[in-house]
């Protein structure tokens, strides 16, 4: 029977998709992400190995408890394990479980069609994507991520063709993603995908500093302070100006 290598298991998520929902943590992780706050995750090693039914037994305990919700794979980054999530969301789908499926997108090779064979067959059983874009600019996300952009960007335009519901998350951070540039081409982008259904702008937190010094691994935002509430409502808006003037456009373009 196959097995998935699992850092841990959430049995009340209140911020992992809609309702209240069971949340697994996957092991594994090619981004290395300046403000990540689980660098437990990014290491195969010293997870739990878990079958489908031993994940879902413990869902099934409290089932009534996600009426309003249902299963969300996160991590580390879940598709680097595409083949046991796919097993998940399937199974979880045959029980009626919704799924979601949180990720950055990075492991999307749209020129691989062995890749994208294992995409769509993961998509087939996955109801929602909260999908996070960390930097809209190539560079500045090689610099903040330790990896190109240009395949999450595409996963992005995969996704809205595919007709799968998208979250966007995107982290302000100060000095880095904080720049009204970049959030207003943050939103150009994402107003041009139709299946966009929410817009989460989350405020940067150092609250991994412990993990990183467990870990002996240098924290490399630590002369960054945390971005506050008020930042990441003034970031929203210009994301949401950018969103508007593209999704205006779209509009346009179909009436024609």
């Amino acid at each position: 029977m196959t097995t998935g290598i699992i850092h841990s298991i959430e049995s009340c998520g209140t911020v992992d998709g809609p309702g209240v929902r069971f949340v697994v943590f996957f092991k594994g992780c090619p981004m290395r992400c300046a403000y990540c706050h689980n660098p437990d995750t990014w290491s195969m090693a010293g997870g739990t190995e878990m079958t489908v039914d031993e994940i879902l037994e413990q869902y099934e305990k409290k089932r009534p408890f996600y009426k309003t919700g249902g299963i969300t794979a996160t991590g580390g980054e879940p598709m680097v394990q595409i083949d046991f999530l796919t097993e998940l969301f399937e199974e979880s789908h045959r029980r009626g479980i919704n799924t979601c499926l949180d990720t950055s997108g990075v492991t999307f090779r749209p020129d691989n069609p062995e890749n994208l064979k294992k995409v769509d067959k993961l998509l087939e059983v996955t109801d929602l994507v909260m999908l996070d874009i960390k930097h809209i600019d190539p560079e500045e996300h090689k610099k903040l991520c330790k990896q190109p952009n240009d395949n999450i960007l595409a996963f992005a335009k995969y996704l809205n063709d595919k007709k799968i519901p998208i979250w966007i998350r995107h982290v302000v951070v100060p000095h880095i993603t904080m720049n009204k540039e970049y959030l207003y081409k943050l939103g150009l982008f994402i107003g041009k995908l139709e299946m966009v259904k929410a817009l989460d702008i989350l405020p940067y937190h150092d609250m991994a500093k412990p993990k990183y010094a467990e870990l002996g691994i240098d924290y490399p935002l630590k002369d960054i302070e945390p971005a506050t509430k008020e930042m990441a409502v003034a970031a929203r808006k210009i994301v949401l100006q950018g969103f508007r003037e593209s999704r205006i456009k779209l509009l346009e373009e179909k009436n024609k």
